[in-house]
């Protein structure tokens, strides 16, 4: 199975971005373990600070199912949200951070109605957690 993980803005930054929230391992250590762990899967990985292109890339059909963390687009990008809804493969939404125990304009989630489920709150481990589910 193709297994497209896709990270929004500011997401670049994980390993330096407030280690505090968001831990001091960085994506491309994160996808050699995840790559390790799910042999029988081929990982893809995008990201982008621009709206526009993480939709064009979710547009692609070039995957079976979508891990996708949209960073703050999460909580007011309608366009994000209308193009997961047409995305017709199983996708969970993760977010490292517990969005529900941060500010109150972070615990909305316009795009989590478009997937199949969200994990948040469990670090790094939410993206191995979003795998997993998507190969039961």
């Amino acid at each position: 199975m193709n297994i497209l993980i896709v990270n929004g803005p500011n997401l670049n930054l994980l390993g330096t971005r407030e280690p505090e929230i968001y831990g001091t391992v960085t994506m491309v250590e994160e996808l050699a373990d995840l790559s390790a762990e799910f042999i029988n899967n081929t990982i893809l990985y995008y990201q982008s600070n621009a709206e526009g292109d993480l939709i064009d890339r979710l547009q692609a059909s070039d995957y079976d199912a979508l891990v996708i963390n949209p960073g703050a687009y999460t909580h007011y990008s309608y366009a994000l949200a209308d193009c997961l809804k047409n995305v017709s493969v199983p996708k969970v939404e993760v977010h490292i951070s517990n969005i529900y125990k941060r500010e109150e304009f972070r615990q909305k989630s316009v795009t989590a109605a478009h997937t199949d489920g969200i994990i948040s709150g469990f670090g790094l481990n939410g993206y191995r957690l979003a795998i997993l589910s998507l190969n039961l």
